[in-house]
């Protein structure tokens, strides 16, 4: 930081990775503006009630920006592929690293995803890529890149619950892949290191993953924090692409070769040691199964 009066805007602030980058920095005491277009959210009531500011502001609007970003030393920027669309995504990243240039902000944090780099093919990888490629042209004084693999998350989101509540763990991957995960919690430690240290880390792409897993392994792993077996059922690819070719091509691509983030690695250098999937199932599935 700057100083203790520096004014840190993050967006996407009521959703998982805003929401998380948000309340680790007010809980070691960064001063944070968090946009959102529900103010009245009880989500943002919440972060209202840790010290954050909140202000409403939608990335379609830009007219809407220029007062979440008047006076703001740093950005944590975040956008979302399955509410916005690939091409959509991409305008609304591109725009509001423009906009936070033009106003003059110095801190400029990106949340991309992991392996955006490596010329996936995907649609919802490649756009960040070009978001980022963007943000590294802009110039600003210092800018990190967060690089955040496959959510744990996503076991307790609309795509897998139901099947895990009939005790099965459904998706299209071979049961040997390998599948590196992380926890929400630890992108939001590392967005506030990524402000902590903004000289240290100035241009840098960090990749960020906490575990490692197949998914039968998975899918024991998560039983056993909900109390019940859980089944790995192997879906069927064809009946994935009929729904969206986009989320076929990320499942083939974690097959074929899959995300390569140095987790040991991560713990040297930051000294962050991130959630496994264990862990982070007994803190968010044991509570839910004895509620």
């Amino acid at each position: 930081m700057k100083n203790d009066k520096s004014i840190i805007l993050v967006s996407g602030a009521t959703g998982k990775q805003g929401g998380a980058v948000a309340r680790e920095l007010l809980s070691h005491g960064f001063k944070v503006r968090a946009m959102t277009r529900k103010p009245a959210d009880p989500a943002a009531r919440e972060l209202a009630g840790l010290g954050a500011d909140i202000v409403k502001a939608d990335l379609d609007l830009p007219e809407t920006l220029d007062d979440a970003l008047a006076g703001v030393w740093g950005v944590f920027a975040v956008q979302n592929t399955w509410e916005a669309g690939v091409e959509r995504e991409e305008l609304q990243g591109k725009r509001f690293a423009d906009m936070a240039k033009n106003e003059g902000v110095e801190h400029f944090v990106y949340s991309s995803v992991g392996s955006a780099h490596r010329r996936t093919g995907i649609p919802h990888f490649d756009n960040k890529a070009r978001v980022e490629e963007r943000v590294r042209e802009l110039g600003f004084p210092s800018y990190v890149i967060l690089r955040p693999v496959f959510f744990m998350e996503n076991w307790i989101s609309p795509w897998f619950k139901p099947g895990l509540d009939e005790g099965k763990l459904a998706i299209a991957l071979k049961p040997e892949t390998r599948l590196q995960m992380v926890a929400v919690e630890d992108i939001g430690r590392f967005g506030r290191i990524a402000f902590e240290n903004y000289k240290a880390l100035n241009g840098r792409a960090i990749d960020i993953a906490g575990d490692e897993r197949t998914m039968p392994e998975t899918a024991e792993i998560l039983g056993r924090a909900l109390g019940r077996k859980i089944e790995f059922v192997p879906l069927s690819i064809a009946d994935v692409r009929r729904q969206s070719e986009d989320y076929a091509l990320m499942l083939e691509w974690f097959d074929r070769v899959g995300y390569n983030v140095d987790i040991h690695g991560l713990f040297h250098e930051f000294g962050v040691r991130a959630l496994t999937l264990g862990e982070w199932a007994d803190k968010r599935l044991r509570l839910r199964a004895a509620a």
